[in-house]
């Protein structure tokens, strides 16, 4: 099964300022019938820092964004950038997994040659950046009723995973199971014979309270050749009559990113019920093909409105495109 692609994309392109150079991976979530679209904004190329911004839409197609970022580097775990989000309602409460930068981290390498960084500047560079890890921040949904000032509202609870464990990829599921908090996450240097994965994977950890993690095991591998060079989490997972729905992203060895999808148990999900063998979206379009870093499909949001999902996606990280697939037919029902 394929997801389709809007025929209209990007549904966001960079635009002024803070977002004039790229805007990409976006999370997104559905209330009060409007589709919200968190999504990585940069706005100059030297220092490379990212910034939130956010973007509202009636049809999950057409989005009208705000004027000024509604998270940026605030506190020092974060001062080099605010990146990647994923959202999910946990009890009420909007969930923002990120990833917080504290040491400077610059431009993909993939764009130096474009931005004349080569030599001793281009291996300062790499030797100036720090481990990236995920951070949490939350807010009360109520507050969405006022967009203009939702920057105020948002809590921030510190790194969730722990130091010199280089993650860029974490999601929470939307419920808690056996009263637990549910989280994936694919931490990139657990690798080798004490981790029993060679290639970057994606694994799961449980906590009762959002701060320590514990039960950590893997729930995928690295299968396919689209996939041999790692894997790593997408949207948060979506609740379905089969199962948990995971949508993921794999790369391979020319470093083309794709998404795929998997099926988790619902009272179980380190058990895979399911797992297509082929991507559900790849990079075929020029704007997935051409950008900051080319052949870049990179799933982070997903919505479902009545019996149509939604996947929000970063492109080539240049900019913000949506795919969409009827649930039923994706899962098999």
């Amino acid at each position: 099964m394929k997801l389709k692609r809007y025929e209209k994309n990007p549904v966001l392109e960079p635009s002024d300022d803070w977002e004039s150079k790229a805007v990409f991976n976006p999370a997104a979530f559905y209330w009060n019938d409007k589709v919200y679209m968190l999504y990585r904004a940069i706005g100059e190329y030297d220092k490379y820092i990212s910034r939130i911004g956010c973007a509202i839409s009636k049809d999950g197609f057409n989005f009208e964004r705000l004027g000024n970022p509604v998270f940026e580097p605030k506190e020092d775990y974060e001062k080099w950038g605010v990146e990647d989000p994923r959202t999910t309602f946990i009890d009420d409460e909007l969930y923002m997994t990120y990833v917080a930068l504290s040491k400077r981290s610059g431009p993909p390498r993939a764009m130096f040659g474009r931005l004349g960084i080569s030599g001793d500047r281009a291996k300062e560079m790499l030797a100036e950046r720090g481990i990236p890890r995920i951070a949490l921040a939350s807010m009360d949904p109520a507050h969405l009723d006022d967009p203009d000032n939702l920057s105020k509202h948002f809590y921030r609870h510190g790194y969730i995973t722990p130091a010199n464990v280089y993650q860029r990829d974490a999601v929470l599921f939307p419920e808690k199971i056996d009263g637990k908090y549910i989280m994936l996450h694919r931490p990139r240097n657990w690798i080798g014979p004490n981790y029993g994965t060679d290639l970057p994977s994606i694994w799961i950890a449980h906590s009762k309270d959002l701060k320590k993690w514990h039960g950590h095991k893997i729930v995928m591998h690295p299968e396919q050749k689209w996939e041999e060079e790692k894997i790593g989490t997408g949207p948060p997972p979506i609740k379905t009559e089969k199962g948990w729905l995971l949508i993921y992203h794999g790369v391979d060895e020319e470093h083309k990113y794709r998404a795929g999808a998997a099926i988790l148990a619902l009272d179980d999900p380190s058990r895979v019920i399911k797992r297509f063998p082929d991507p559900i979206l790849e990079p075929e379009k020029n704007y997935e093909k051409n950008g900051d870093v080319p052949n870049v499909v990179f799933p982070e949001g997903a919505v479902a409105i009545k019996k149509e999902i939604f996947v929000y996606y970063g492109s080539a990280d240049k900019f913000c495109c949506v795919a969409t697939a009827d649930i039923d037919e994706f899962i098999g029902i």
